[in-house]
């Protein structure tokens, strides 16, 4: 008898947790309304909470609606690259930007840095493997290191990508600074595609006053898209804890 071979693991956006931690609260809080009835309200908005997140996470899965990939795929369309040379990824998770750029454009090298850790369930090995798994290992490069000091000379990226990475970085409160860093490494004339939680004002300011900051660093072209507005993102996602507060940034150096 045949085994199946298991393919790429990417994950969910959406943590287990979010679903098992209110889920069983709301369990909880159900048995103790037997006792306390004036609990069950609260159990209602427990078990209410795990079903959103339940739902979410089919939204996002694979073997779901697979947001997720339609997602990576928007911000990689936004990416004028002719595939020459060497293109980043910050922040790479398990390497799904790196191993589609790298099916995409057979020819160039895609690096994936990211500085993984305890909390994450990502690692190097990870997308080593999902880049075997998908067939790119040999035009693929992982390796750990922090977005806030990236292992590139000035310039020497012909284009680079990051998602949802930025917000996640500690000990840089001034998220600017981590865009800054991003470009540094790029080419003059190479292009750029960030996405992340840039209308959160505590993190970037506002969207106008960045914009114009980013081309005040000697950027030629650049430009916001709010992700919420793409016609495949559903209303139940728009939320601002979801993807209501996420955007894209592409450019040119």
């Amino acid at each position: 008898m045949k085994t199946k071979k298991s393919g790429p693991n990417y994950g969910n956006w959406v943590s287990a947790r979010f679903v098992l931690v209110p889920g069983t609260i709301g369990l909880l809080l159900l048995v103790a309304a037997c006792f306390l009835p004036g609990l069950a309200i609260l159990a209602v908005i427990f078990l209410l909470v795990a079903a959103y997140f339940i739902y979410a996470r089919y939204l996002f899965a694979p073997n779901g609606k697979n947001l997720q990939m339609k997602i990576w795929e928007l911000l990689l369309n936004h990416l004028d690259w002719d595939g020459k040379g060497q293109a980043l990824d910050i922040g790479c998770g398990n390497g799904p930007l790196v191993i589609a750029l790298a099916k995409k454009y057979p020819k160039g090298l895609i690096n994936g840095v990211d500085y993984w850790g305890k909390n994450w369930a990502y690692s190097q090995a990870m997308c080593e493997n999902n880049a075997r798994l998908e067939g790119v290992e040999n035009n693929v490069k992982f390796q750990k290191a922090s977005a806030s000091q990236l292992p590139f000379p000035d310039g020497s990226i012909d284009a680079v990508v990051s998602n949802l990475t930025f917000h996640e970085v500690p000990g840089q409160v001034n998220k600017r600074e981590l865009l800054r860093e991003a470009l540094r490494v790029v080419k003059k004339g190479g292009p750029f595609v960030f996405q992340d939680l840039f209308l959160v004002e505590p993190y970037y300011g506002k969207m106008d006053d960045l914009l114009e900051t980013i081309q005040d660093w000697g950027i030629q072209q650049v430009k916001f898209i709010e992700t919420r507005n793409e016609p495949f993102i559903p209303k139940v996602l728009k939320l601002p804890f979801m993807l209501g507060t996420v955007g894209i940034l592409v450019g040119k150096k």
